[in-house]
């Protein structure tokens, strides 16, 4: 339970600092970066292993490079479901997923 919090906690901050960093998104507060990565959370834990198997033939055909635009997919559909985190454009959600996706990967490997 608290590896699970402090995972949350620590997407919520990636959130916020992808929206300093990138000019393109925008987070309100951190209530609204909390919000966003329990959002993130639920859709990468039901709709990405979904939509993974959907695309894996385009995902072997460009050598994985696919699973970028999916993830920049979600990051983009968590903004608009969430008030107070937006997503401007096509780069800003794929430069922000792979910020985000980094962060988490680091700290998911150290625990």
């Amino acid at each position: 339970m608290i590896n699970l919090l402090l995972s949350l906690l620590v997407t919520a901050l990636s959130i916020l600092l992808v929206g300093e960093i990138i000019s393109g998104i925008e987070v309100i507060n951190f209530s609204n970066a909390i919000i966003a990565a329990i959002v993130l959370g639920i859709i990468n834990i039901t709709l990405k292993p979904l939509l993974f198997i959907l695309t894996l033939p385009i995902n072997i055909l460009t050598l994985g490079f696919f699973s970028f635009f999916l993830n920049a997919f979600f990051f983009y559909f968590v903004s608009e479901l969430v008030s107070g985190f937006s997503v401007n454009g096509f780069w800003a959600a794929i430069f922000g997923s792979i910020i985000v996706s980094l962060i988490t990967s680091a700290f998911n490997s150290r625990s």
